[in-house]
């Protein structure tokens, strides 16, 4: 298998992605349960100011949620999720018609009403272990999917998360996930290993550094590392202070790999 990536563009529900230099990504919160509260969007105003923020710094895609995923976090259903999501999603489309925008959901129902904002891209943390729902439905879409590893629960995933060896079960998750996509025909699929999520410090950093092993699959990788509790906990600070460590380890990330940041 060729341990260079095929994917340099993506086809984004009409809109092309080229990856040939990297892409960052801009994450809003719609969730008062995120970890870092500046990412937290409360209102219209807060939103749309978010994304012309972004815009100006040189984001290129918005990653929008309206659930919590930090560790402890309880599911909520997908009605929940979109009366959340569908006032910001319905804004952020008048106000910024040639946006890429992701959703973060494993709802294919959600997926199915955020269609009328003609939505770019869909970011799963699930990597669709319960159902494979979604995926079916995005097969039949021209809407990249990005497949998220996670062990465990956002409840339980960071209790004591443990592994024989780290990267290699992550690859052989890959391996399994991807040709089920091949199998029902989801081309445009970005691989993400899921940065604190069922994962201890030690083993964010041993992905890390063996990033370039995922390249075996020819996919884009994006990668998760703003912020997150491996930086902070390294530093002895909070996430509002780690914006120099999330740097340091996204030149890291480019440097083995990474496409999206």
């Amino acid at each position: 298998m060729s341990c260079e990536m095929t994917n340099t563009s993506l086809n984004c529900n009409g809109k092309i992605l080229d990856l040939d230099t990297p892409k960052i990504m801009g994450i809003i919160n719609l969730s008062s349960n995120s970890f870092y509260e500046q990412s937290i969007a409360s209102s219209e105003k807060k939103l749309l100011e978010k994304v012309d923020l972004f815009l100006d710094s040189g984001v290129e895609i918005i990653d929008i949620g309206a659930a919590s995923s930090k560790p402890n976090s309880i599911p909520i259903d997908w009605q929940a999720e979109w009366t959340l999501m569908a006032p910001m999603l319905k804004s952020i489309r008048s106000h910024f018609p040639n946006l890429l925008i992701s959703i973060d959901t494993y709802h294919a129902d959600l997926l199915k009403a955020s269609l009328e904002y003609e939505i770019n891209m869909v970011n799963d943390i699930s990597g669709f272990e319960e159902s494979t729902k979604l995926v079916d439905t995005l097969a039949k879409l021209n809407i990249p999917y990005v497949l998220m590893h996670k062990k465990g629960s956002t409840e339980v995933m960071q209790n004591n998360p443990s592994y024989n060896n780290v990267t290699l079960e992550i690859i052989n998750f890959f391996k399994k996930k991807i040709a089920y996509l091949d199998k029902i025909g989801l081309k445009d699929v970005l691989i993400d290993p899921g940065f604190g999520f069922g994962k201890s410090v030690e083993h964010n950093y041993k992905i890390l550094n063996q990033l370039k092993s995922f390249n075996i699959f020819g996919k884009p990788l994006l990668i998760g590392l703003s912020r997150k509790s491996m930086i902070y906990k390294v530093l002895g600070n909070t996430p509002i202070e780690s914006l120099n460590g999330t740097s340091v380890l996204h030149m890291l990330a480019l440097l083995n790999g990474a496409k999206i940041l």
